[in-house]
């Protein structure tokens, strides 16, 4: 078989078991040990999630929690549809899964868990805002991982070969990037393969990697039939991993689809319950996402309730640099169900607004319950989150704006951990112009998303120009194709 598409898949891959995401910045990081102390706990009434550009008067509610999410489909698909020409529409926006789709230089901690890294700056003049009003960014990352000491993978693939797969692009694309995953995975690694349609068939069981002209074999019997079971596919997919079970390995369902679900239970919740007692928190469930034509709620809403996460992918030029070099690193966890919640001082901070994380919001209150779900993040994983804050204008250089703490769980003890640290009025303070690149690079990628959704009031052309400037001093391809989908979206208007 001629392989010469694979490569355009596996950049998904890499980045759904870990790729690193967007900014840098100063501000540093503190575990609880030796660090200031912290502005009290103020739990708040639990809510559904928040609107679209709600501003929270800090005085009401100083605080903001969320689960982590390191899912890049959003930003993925919404390339594809603006290179075809086609605007997309507001609901597959997500502006932090814009955000996250960027590499950043946030330096690693020492251990495990997280560093939090704050920074910030004032809002560029053409941004319709008061004087008062700020670009906040808190960034994590955790510690990367060599790629010739983590643990042994268990991957069971679960790959929709339905007839909307038949489109060039899609099922293709599949194959290509699996022989390729095949080709760089370890001989001790294992790969299982179950295929879905109507109904759904195991392809080969785990299959240790050593064996490869069997798995390669495998890969190229797949061929697309009728309708898209979804459903069937991760039952008998989850049930798969579950009898290839190894403690100690790496366990993951790793779904493969364009999302059109049409026959037997097309609700992710309903799917899930389904697996959830195969699943539990061992076998994290993955998604890549392909096709022109995208079901982008459905495989959204799989990953962030089977404690995973998801990209949509298209092209192989996105693909190399990230699998060679990634994906062998970054098949491990290094943190599970984290959270993220940020404390404003209402004596400083008059209001506050998280740029996207909507669906991701967590009440106050459940900071701490570890029985709630957050988000899990592997190894050298960035994570960034920008707020527009509204400071009161009365605080000297030196109070306190905000303080940041996170929380996760040791993915092998379970036991709980947090690290927190703290900004000022004057990390605020700074002119945007004179910010770091990756800051102002992350600023053009959120309020894009936010232009994208129809909200705010930020010319197209302006966040070009600071995309394009950011992409000079980086250097970063990706940034210089962020800046050109810019402008081809001012074109779509």
């Amino acid at each position: 078989m001629v392989r010469f598409r694979r490569y355009a898949l596996v950049v998904g891959l890499a980045a759904v078991l870990g790729t690193p995401a967007c900014g840098s910045g100063g501000g540093g990081s503190s575990s609880d040990a030796g660090a200031r102390e912290p502005l009290p706990d103020r739990p708040r009434p639990a809510t559904e999630g928040r609107e679209r550009g709600d501003e929270t008067a800090a005085e009401d509610d100083p605080q903001s929690t969320f689960a982590l999410d390191v899912d890049t489909a959003s930003y993925g698909y919404a390339r594809r549809l603006i290179t075809d020409g086609r605007r997309p529409e507001a609901d597959l926006i997500r502006p932090e899964e814009f955000v996250n789709a960027f590499d950043q230089d946030y330096p690693e901690p020492s251990g495990d868990g997280f560093a939090v890294r704050l920074d910030g700056a004032r809002l560029p003049e053409f941004h319709e805002a008061g004087p008062d009003s700020r670009l906040m960014r808190v960034g994590l990352r955790t510690r990367g991982e060599d790629a010739e000491t983590r643990p042994d993978a268990a991957l069971t693939f679960v790959v929709d070969v339905s007839g909307s797969m038949g489109e060039p692009g899609r099922l293709d694309l599949v194959q290509d990037s699996l022989h390729t995953l095949v080709d760089a995975l370890r001989p001790t690694d294992s790969v299982a393969i179950v295929a879905f349609s109507g109904e759904a068939e195991v392809v080969t069981g785990m299959t240790p990697v050593a064996d490869a002209r069997a798995l390669h074999e495998a890969v190229d019997a797949l061929r697309t039939r009728s309708s898209t079971n979804l459903e069937a596919g991760l039952v008998l997919g989850y049930r798969v991993a579950r009898e290839g079970f190894r403690p100690g390995r790496t366990n993951r369902v790793i779904v493969l689809s364009d999302g059109l679900a049409n026959t037997g239970d097309t609700d992710a919740d309903g799917i899930l319950e389904r697996v959830s007692e195969e699943a539990g928190k061992q076998i994290a469930l993955l998604g890549v996402g392909v096709g022109s034509e995208y079901g982008d709620a459905l495989m959204e809403r799989l990953a962030d309730r089977g404690d995973g996460f998801v990209v949509y992918v298209g092209e192989r030029e996105q693909a190399r640099d990230v699998f060679v070099h990634r994906l062998p690193a970054t098949l491990a966890v290094r943190a599970l169900d984290a959270k993220v919640q940020v404390t404003f001082d209402p004596a400083v901070v008059r209001s506050y607004r998280l740029i996207g994380y909507e669906n991701r919001a967590v009440a106050d209150e459940d900071f701490r319950d570890d029985r709630v779900d957050g988000g899990e993040v592997g190894p050298g994983h960035s994570v960034t989150a920008l707020y527009e804050v509204r400071l009161t204008g009365e605080a000297p250089g030196d109070a306190r704006a905000a303080q940041v703490r996170a929380r996760w769980l040791d993915p092998v003890s379970r036991d709980a951990a947090e690290a927190y640290e703290s900004l000022t009025v004057a990390d605020l303070g700074g002119r945007f112009d004179a910010a770091g690149p990756r800051l102002r690079m992350c600023y053009a990628a959120g309020f894009f998303a936010e232009a994208l959704r129809g909200a705010g009031a930020v010319p197209l052309d302006s966040l070009a120009a600071v995309a394009g400037r950011a992409a000079g001093e980086t250097g970063d391809p990706a940034v210089r194709d962020l800046t050109a989908l810019i402008d081809r979206a001012a074109d779509l208007d």
